[in-house]
């Protein structure tokens, strides 16, 4: 048994989904059902004797004692966390509660129960904490990309509560001893993720015939990684990681955010052809402290773990947009009321034709 905690957002939702087609070992899915926490991420499990979902917040921590006592899982694997930075710019406090005081009150919880557990059960647990790229910070054009010795230099509201995230699963690791193990990935793009992040919101605006808003002069570059690569590399990393350690997960795939839009466009014209969807790219106004590159260095994982992402940046966005035009049904249920108001809030204002 294993508890994952922020199991039907995008990334948490893909890993539960792959682990139950995976294997027989049951799952708890705690979730608080914030607007990115979506059960219909989780309908194919519908039914499923291995997947118990549980509405919750990792934050009350009477709630997650109250599991790991009745479930005895033999790992915690926190992916919940506030994501967007534009929604961390205009409203940070959320951002910290969960991230920052959500996590301490995980770990405390997670400490009281590992403390607890007999041996074997005890040397064998496990706590994952899932966490970003962001936490680095912002690289030159000609930096080395980020390792998980680069110092961290957070530059949003965002990033700073996954950086002291990051920094609480180490103490706990150094001072209590808990088994941790934590992951920092590049940007993920796939099936099931919110449309407010740039791959999903270029889709959806793009079959709906709206701008594609691409912030600055589009020549912010991202590692780009495939949720299904990013869930192999976690799997791996639970199993065979060291306890204790950290590492990196990318796709390799450095991209500007303009040539994942074009490219885009050119993936759509072939799969939902009679639309010129390069002539929707609008330029906007940049984001505040927007960090110009971010790079993930996975030699450590590949080299001690042999993990590798099995998509391409292309292979992975055919298969996204593939995913997104075949489930209008899912898209149009998560683009709501309070959805198009956070995007009326971020890319107001005049737009520049690309």
């Amino acid at each position: 048994m294993i508890l994952v905690t922020g199991g039907a957002g995008f990334i948490g939702a893909n890993f539960v989904l792959d682990w139950c087609a995976a294997g027989e070992e049951p799952v708890v899915n705690l979730d608080k059902l914030t607007y990115a926490g979506n059960l219909g991420n989780l309908a194919a499990l519908k039914g499923n004797a291995r997947h118990l979902f549980v509405r919750g917040d990792i934050g009350d921590r009477a709630q997650v004692e109250a599991l790991l006592s009745v479930h005895r899982p033999r790992a915690v694997l926190n992916f919940a966390a506030e994501s967007h930075v534009d929604r961390s710019i205009h409203g940070p406090t959320e951002f910290i509660q969960t991230n920052v005081v959500g996590t301490f009150a995980l770990l405390e919880a997670a400490r009281a129960y590992w403390s607890a557990l007999p041996e074997p059960e005890r040397s064998r647990f496990r706590l994952l904490h899932v966490s970003t790229d962001e936490v680095y910070g912002s690289l030159g054009p000609h930096d080395p990309a980020f390792s998980e010795t680069t110092p961290y230099a957070p530059n949003s509201p965002y990033a700073a509560s996954k950086a002291a995230s990051d920094h609480l699963v180490r103490a706990y690791r150094h001072t209590y001893g808990l088994p941790t193990l934590t992951t920092n990935c590049s940007n993920n793009y796939g099936p099931r993720q919110f449309p407010e992040k740039l791959i999903p919101l270029m889709i959806h605006n793009a079959v709906t015939g709206k701008p594609l808003p691409v912030y600055g002069d589009g020549l912010n570059v991202r590692d780009w990684l495939y949720v299904g690569d990013h869930c192999a590399a976690i799997r791996t990393v639970l199993e065979r990681g060291r306890a204790g350690e950290t590492y990196n997960i990318g796709g390799g795939a450095e991209m500007t955010n303009i040539e994942v839009v074009r490219a885009l466009c050119r993936i759509l014209a072939e799969l939902k052809p009679g639309r010129e969807y390069a002539a929707q790219i609008t330029f906007v106004k940049d984001r505040a402290g927007h960090d110009r590159r971010y790079a993930i260095d996975a030699a450590k994982v590949r080299r001690e773990l042999g993990w590798a992402p099995a998509e391409t940046f292309e292979s992975g966005l055919v298969r996204t947009a593939r995913w997104y035009l075949d489930n209008e049904a899912w898209l149009a249920a998560v683009t709501s009321k309070e959805y198009q108001t956070w995007i009326s809030l971020n890319y107001a204002g005049a737009t520049i034709p690309a």
